[in-house]
């Protein structure tokens, strides 16, 4: 497996008809190492997710540089597979052939065939190879496109809010089922989520960022052993921890958005924004 190294990466948006231009964030600097699960974790609009693209070579960095396995990384790669929120299986083909076509050029028919049998039996849906998307749950399909990106073999995986649109009870499970795959596969992953709890169910190290132009506030060790439970006081004085921390960067993005009229609503907004994220999981 391979580490990621984001050495002063920024990211600055270009409006050349109106000549304006928009820095997301700023100076980041981030060690994943080989075999580490690390959670992103932030406000909306914070760059959480064009950073991690800029991690798969989906989108260029303004300035800085991102290293996968000390090779710099300037275009997508088979060393980076990607997770994203929505599935995007192809509806025409079964599970398996929807597996089997993201590593047809890596491998032989036989073989290809065979690793897409053998990941989709790490993601419990033998029973479903002949399924059609349109025959499977949401939790199925993003087990279908967990399965994809593992085929691949991938020295990193970059899971981009991969259950934010999937019910509680779904969610859940998923989070049992990528636990257990990070331990089978050693697989080094970064991880994006607007979910305080999920991220410390999940994550070796939580990275808050900042909002606009953001960057990295603090980064948060989980120093606790796995199956993690909620009910745990470590568990409940972290997720407290970042939660007040979160709430300041919430707190700078109401500001900005509503002028104003922030300090009329902002009992109401503040409170009920940072702590209900992570209810029920």
């Amino acid at each position: 497996m391979s580490d990621i190294q984001i050495q002063q990466v920024g990211k600055t948006f270009e409006n050349k008809q109106e000549n304006t231009s928009y820095t997301v964030f700023e100076h980041i600097d981030l060690h994943v190492k080989s075999g580490e699960f690390v959670s992103l974790l932030g406000p909306s609009g914070c760059g959480k997710s064009t950073l991690l693209n800029i991690v798969a070579g989906l989108e260029n960095a303004s300035t800085g540089t991102v290293l996968v396995g000390n090779r710099e990384v300037k275009e997508p790669g088979a060393d980076r597979g990607v997770v994203f929120q929505e599935a995007a299986l192809m509806p025409w083909m079964s599970v398996l052939d929807n597996v089997i076509f993201a590593i047809k050029k890596q491998y032989s028919k036989q073989e290809a065939k065979e690793r897409a049998l053998e990941y989709l039996k790490l993601v419990h849906l033998s029973k479903f190879v002949d399924a059609y998307p349109h025959e499977l749950s949401g939790g199925m399909k993003q087990r279908v496109s967990i399965a994809r990106a593992l085929a691949m073999d991938p020295e990193v995986l970059l899971m981009d809010e991969p259950f934010g649109a999937l019910d509680e009870q779904t969610r859940s499970m998923l989070h049992k089922e990528v636990q257990y795959i990070w331990e089978q596969t050693g697989k080094t992953i970064l991880f994006v989520t607007h979910n305080i709890r999920e991220s410390i169910l999940l994550s070796d190290r939580i990275v808050l960022m900042g909002v606009r132009p953001g960057g990295i506030v603090n980064i948060y060790d989980v120093p606790m052993a796995r199956p993690r439970k909620s009910s745990d006081p470590v568990f409940a004085a972290l997720e407290e921890q970042i939660s007040q921390q979160l709430a300041g960067e919430i707190e700078k993005v109401m500001k900005e958005e509503m002028g104003d009229d922030y300090r009329s609503q902002k009992a109401t907004l503040l409170y009920s924004s940072h702590r209900n994220m992570g209810d029920h999981i």
